[in-house]
């Protein structure tokens, strides 16, 4: 009998581990054309892609970077949305408003208008990454070479965080903060307590995007895409890193389940469903 239950519990124990496997199944990449792009974000009120295209040096002052706009089958919208920025990379949205990380600014972009609205200096930056922002408006941003997330409320900016190694994707979710540093993904409450949920994965962790309760999708640029639980556990899901086509910071559509990756230098985004 102790035999048959030690076998039941492992049968279980390897049941749930099957069970709880994923896979991305590509659904369509697009043509490659466009200009390095960094970041994607998914905007529900149209069912479009907006995309970031530095198009040029990451941290280079050019002029050259804009904001992409492709309907969500990868299609072009409108290529110039917004051009005349540097090095755009990351991007959230609140209500009519899309933020964008550009260098050492905040670029505020009105969503009807398709226009830039006006720039939030960020004293002590040297060159911004992702942004995320909180039901009241607050918006975060992450800087790796600074190795600091600010904090922008009220058109003004404070140091939110130090002391990081070299903090990159940030994702607001109810009242805690998640934020990716060096290969590991942290929650941070209130109180600015942190979390480990999960560490050891390639330490340049860039995107995140929650698809169930305590459940991410984890990208790092170099190449590789993890599925992460709340639980600590991660599983590679996609591992480019020897063909060195690039995985940016991922953009999601909660309906579909289909997260899109944009690939930097390859100059595409790929579409994939998650299985």
């Amino acid at each position: 009998m102790k035999n048959f239950m030690v076998f039941l519990s492992f049968s279980v124990l390897l049941h749930s581990t099957i069970a709880a496997q994923h896979s991305l199944q590509k659904v369509w990449v697009t043509d490659t054309i466009l200009p390095v792009p960094e970041s994607v974000l998914y905007n529900a009120d149209d069912n479009s892609l907006f995309v970031s295209l530095i198009d040029g040096s990451p941290a280079e002052r050019d002029g050259k970077g804009g904001i992409a706009k492709l309907n969500s089958e990868g299609k072009i919208i409108d290529l110039n949305w917004i051009s005349g920025l540097n090095a755009p990379k990351g991007m959230a949205r609140y209500k009519n408003i899309l933020y964008v990380a550009d260098l050492t600014e905040l670029v505020v972009i009105d969503i009807k208008q398709g226009v830039v609205v006006k720039k939030i200096a960020i004293d002590s930056a040297v060159v911004l990454n992702d942004v995320a922002v909180d039901k009241k408006g607050i918006v975060y941003v992450s800087d790796p070479r600074a190795k600091k997330i600010f904090r922008v409320g009220k058109n003004t900016a404070t140091v939110y965080l130090t002391q990081l190694i070299k903090p990159n994707g940030l994702k607001v979710i109810g009242n805690f903060l998640y934020m990716l540093d060096n290969g590991s993904l942290y929650e941070i409450d209130k109180q600015k307590s942190k979390r480990i949920i999960c560490e050891g994965m390639d330490d340049n962790t860039d995107g995140i995007e929650p698809v169930r309760k305590r459940e991410f999708i984890v990208s790092c640029w170099t190449g590789v895409i993890y599925y992460v639980t709340g639980s600590g556990s991660k599983q590679i899901l996609l591992d480019t890193r020897k063909e060195e086509y690039y995985t940016a910071d991922i953009g999601y559509n909660p309906k579909t389940k289909i997260v899109f990756v944009p690939s930097l230098f390859k100059k595409t985004i790929t579409a994939y469903a998650i299985k």
